[in-house]
C-alpha cells in the first residue's frame, strides 16, 4: 500500500492524509537528437570554490529541465559563454546564450546573487537560461514542501528542486500530511496536533503559524485559493465529508457539495480560482469530479481506471492524478476541457501517487513506494527517466511544489 488515499474508503483518506504528452509551446531553437537543444558549456569561466560549484549546479540543473543535453565544443546548437567570479561574499555570472548556426543571441545578462549560496544562485541562473531559449518558465528555483518520517513522526519539510538544502518546517511531533503550497510563502496542511485533524496556516518564511478551521469533525485536504483569499478544504462538521470554500479574510464559509451518500477529498484550485476538482466515491468508487465555486455546473472527470485520487491542477489548465490501472498506482494526466487523459510512463511497476505539477508545467513530483518503502520523484510528462528527489533516511511522501 502506498501513502496516498485510503483504496477503500474515501472517508478515511480525509481523516489519514485528507489527506498524451502535453502540449508546451514552440521552442525557439532547431531542436537536437530526442527533442533537447544541445549546449555547449565548455566556453564557461569557473575559477574554483564558490564559483565552480555554481558551475556545477548549473550544469545539472540544464540537464534535470529536460529541454538541454550538453555536447562538445563545435557541436552544439548554442553556446554559453561568459564566467563566474566572486566578490565581497556575493556571486557574479555574466551569460551569453548564442545560437551557433543563426548566430541569435538569447540571453546576454550579468546577474549578482544576493547572498553567497551557489547552488541557490545557480537555480536562479538556470531557470533564467530555460526561459530565454524556450520560451517556458524553469523549476530549478522552485521549492518542495513534502511529509518525511525521519524523526519517527510525520513533520513537514521544505527541499530544493535537487533535493538540497533540506529544512524541517515543523516540528509537532504528531501526524501532519496534505501540504500544499498557495501563492507566495503560504502553506497549509492538516495536523493532528490538537488530537484532532485540524487545518493550518504556515508562512515559510517567517514561520509564523495559525489554524484556520477546527470544525467539529474531520478539517482536512486545503488548498489555498490562487489569489491567496480563500482555502478549499474538506469538513464533516454537518455529518458527510464535503467540500467547502472558506474566506481568509472574514472567515464566511460556503458549502460547494452535496453528497450525502458519499465522501469527498483532495478538492483542488483550477488555475483561474473559479472551478474546483476534487475526489468523490459517488460512483462507488473513487473518481475526479469538476465544480464550480459555486456549487453548480458538477460533472464527472474520469472513467478510465479503479480508483482516481490526488487531482493537481496544472497552471496551464491540465490536471495531474493518481489512477490504479492495470494493478498499480500510476500518474495521469487529464485536459478537462477536452477530456484527453494519458498515464506517465513509468519504467517499472512500483507505485506512483501524489503528484503536483511543477511550475514548468512539464514535470510532476509524487510519491513512488516500492517494498513498503516510500520516496519523492520526479517524472518527466515529456519521457525523460525518473529522478529522485529524496535520499533521507525515512519515508517521503505528498510533495507539493512552490508557484
Amino acid at each position: 500500500m502506498g501513502m496516498g488515499i485510503n483504496r477503500t474508503a474515501i472517508a478515511a483518506v480525509a481523516i489519514v492524509i485528507a489527506c498524451g504528452c502535453p502540449v508546451l509551446g514552440q521552442v525557439r531553437v532547431t531542436k537536437g537528437p530526442g527533442g533537447k537543444t544541445s549546449i555547449d558549456l565548455s566556453g564557461y569561466g569557473a575559477a574554483g570554490g564558490s564559483s565552480a560549484q555554481f558551475l556545477q549546479t548549473l550544469r545539472s540543473d540544464l540537464n534535470r529541465s529536460g529541454w538541454f543535453v550538453e555536447a562538445a565544443r563545435g557541436r552544439s546548437e548554442v553556446t554559453l559563454s561568459g564566467a563566474c567570479t566572486e566578490a565581497g561574499g556575493r556571486l557574479r555570472a555574466e551569460c551569453a546564450v548564442v545560437g551557433v548556426a543563426n548566430r541569435r543571441t538569447y540571453l546576454n545578462k550579468a546577474f549578482t546573487s544576493a547572498g553567497a549560496d551557489p547552488r541557490v544562485f545557480a537555480h536562479l541562473v538556470s531557470d533564467a537560461i530555460v526561459e530565454a531559449v524556450t520560451g517556458r518558465r524553469g523549476m530549478a528555483s522552485a521549492k518542495v514542501v513534502m511529509v518525511g518520517t525521519r524523526t519517527n513522526a510525520k513533520e513537514l519539510y521544505i527541499a530544493g528542486s535537487d533535493g538540497q538544502g533540506l529544512v524541517q518546517l515543523t516540528q509537532d511531533r504528531t501526524v501532519s500530511v496534505a501540504p500544499r503550497w498557495g501563492p507566495g510563502n503560504q502553506v497549509v496542511y492538516t495536523s493532528f496536533l490538537k488530537g484532532y485533524p485540524d487545518v493550518y496556516l504556515v508562512d515559510v518564511q517567517s514561520g509564523s503559524r495559525q489554524r484556520i478551521s477546527n470544525y467539529a469533525g474531520l478539517n482536512t485536504g486545503a488548498d489555498i485559493s490562487p489569489d491567496g483569499q480563500s482555502v478549499v478544504l474538506v469538513l464533516s462538521k454537518d455529518g458527510n465529508p464535503e467540500v467547502y470554500v472558506k474566506s481568509l479574510r472574514t472567515d464566511r464559509l460556503t458549502r460547494v457539495t452535496r453528497t450525502n451518500q458519499a465522501a469527498e477529498a483532495s478538492p483542488c484550485w483550477s488555475p483561474d480560482g473559479q472551478r474546483i476538482a476534487y475526489v468523490s466515491d459517488a460512483s462507488g468508487r473513487p473518481h475526479l469530479y469538476l465544480v464550480d465555486r459555486t456549487g453548480t455546473g458538477g460533472k464527472r472527470l474520469t472513467s478510465l481506471g479503479t480508483e482516481n485520487l490526488d487531482p493537481d491542477w496544472g497552471g496551464d489548465g491540465r490536471i495531474a492524478y493518481c489512477t490504479r490501472r492495470d494493478g498499480r498506482y500510476q500518474i495521469a494526466v487529464l485536459d478537462p476541457n477536452t477530456m484527453a487523459d494519458q498515464a506517465v510512463p513509468t519504467p517499472d511497476n512500483a507505485d506512483y501517487e501524489n503528484p503536483s505539477w511543477a511550475p514548468d508545467g512539464r514535470h510532476i513530483a509524487c510519491t513512488r513506494t516500492e517494498n513498503h518503502r516510500a520516496k519523492v520523484y520526479i517524472l518527466d510528462t515529456l519521457g525523460d527517466a525518473p529522478v529522485a528527489l529524496t535520499g533521507y533516511q525515512g519515508d517521503w511522501y505528498s510533495p507539493s511544489w512552490s508557484p
